[in-house]
């Protein structure tokens, strides 16, 4: 019998997943993957700040102890601390430098869950692994899950290709309702465990003062966009992204100005008042490191800018450098530099690159001077 490795969180849709593969006949055992610890990264950041680590692994690690034990299954673990900081982390904080707004989920899909777990598998005999991922994998190929809500394609898009010859996604073909549902049924000790959110593995925070420990609180001036006034000063540009409307900084904002610039040279944050986006609003941009899962290279299809973003048409040209020119006919609100142009081919994710530059009206947008 083949045997899987299943990327087990502590939460519902990794434990389902193994109860899935355990049904169908393979030899599952779970690996938990342990890979923050604010003390540890502060003694390599060699930052003399006291931080608690907040984010509930231990618990998470708990409830995957007790899963597997219900499921009757293995559990390893395995720690990943410093190459999640190396990879994944560093990168985050350099971004966030340059004003950009990175997607660590992203790289944490590369760099740890298809690459190192991958790896540490295959060095516990493993066929494939499996993760609780939303998505399917279709011949080599990689296409979005029946839940259109929970499909994850975007956030596996910058993943290798060759990774995915040992990979499965047992619940591509299944709802979260139906999830929930077989969880409830099994007596699954997660079942009605709330889903994580906030940063990979990092878990949900305060972002300003999570950020406070890594990067340097640098204020400026926010400046509205229209009047060229001051209206207020800004914590530091690394806290706000394109298109943002709460938490501002302004005195009595009530969330009518909204994000639409930054100077990273002048350290200013600009803002726009009201409900018109004209200040957000482009028509192309320019994608870098692209990476490609399919063998398909079209000049028309469709993207995602945004994790939550509907698909947009858009027209590709393929620079001799490797990057991308994307043109997209019907304006697209808040396309930010750093973030992930995701496309795809109907189902199917073809790929993605990130965000280096953005066009509006053929002229480049001046927010990242």
């Amino acid at each position: 019998m083949e045997k899987v490795i299943v990327g087990i969180s502590g939460g519902v849709d990794s434990a389902v997943s193994a109860l899935l593969l355990k049904e169908q006949g393979y030899v599952v055992e779970g690996l938990f993957m342990r890979n923050w610890d604010s003390n540890i990264n502060n003694d390599i950041l060699g930052n003399p700040n006291d931080i608690t680590d907040i984010c509930p692994q231990e618990k998470d690690y708990n409830d995957a102890v007790k899963l597997c034990d219900i499921l009757g299954i293995k559990l390893h673990r395995v720690d990943f601390i410093k190459e999640y900081w190396d990879y994944v982390f560093t990168y985050f904080l350099e971004e966030l430098k340059k004003g950009h707004t990175p997607n660590p989920d992203m790289l944490c899909n590369k760099f740890i869950k298809f690459d190192l777990f991958i790896k540490k598998a295959e060095e516990l005999g493993a066929d494939y692994i499996a993760t609780g991922h939303y998505a399917k994998l279709e011949n080599g190929l990689l296409k979005r899950a029946k839940d259109v809500n929970k499909d994850q394609t975007y956030f596996l898009a910058d993943v290798n290709k060759e990774m995915f010859r040992k990979v499965l996604f047992p619940l591509g073909d299944y709802t979260k309702p139906e999830v929930r549902k077989m969880a409830l049924e099994n007596n699954l000790n997660v079942a009605s465990k709330k889903d994580s959110t906030g940063i990979c593995f990092i878990g949900e925070r305060n972002f300003q003062k999570f950020l406070a420990n890594y990067l340097k609180p640098n204020p400026g001036d926010i400046v509205d966009v229209k009047s060229k006034k001051v209206i207020g000063t800004h914590e530091g540009l690394m806290n706000y992204t394109i298109g943002q409307r709460r938490h501002v900084g302004i005195s009595g904002n009530l969330n009518r100005h909204y994000v639409c610039g930054k100077n990273v040279k002048e350290n200013i944050l600009y803002v726009a008042f009201g409900e018109d986006n004209e200040y957000l609003l482009s028509d192309e941009c320019v994608i870098e490191n692209v990476n490609f899962i399919s063998p398909i290279r079209p000049t028309f299809c469709t993207a995602k800018f945004r994790y939550r973003d509907k698909d947009h048409a858009v027209n590709l040209t393929y620079l001799e450098n490797g990057d991308i020119i994307v043109k997209y006919p019907e304006k697209v609100k808040s396309v930010t530099p750093g973030q992930a142009c995701v496309l795809y081919l109907g189902s199917e994710c073809l790929g993605c690159g990130f965000i280096k530059s953005v066009k509006k009206n053929n002229e480049n947008l001046w927010y990242l001077q």
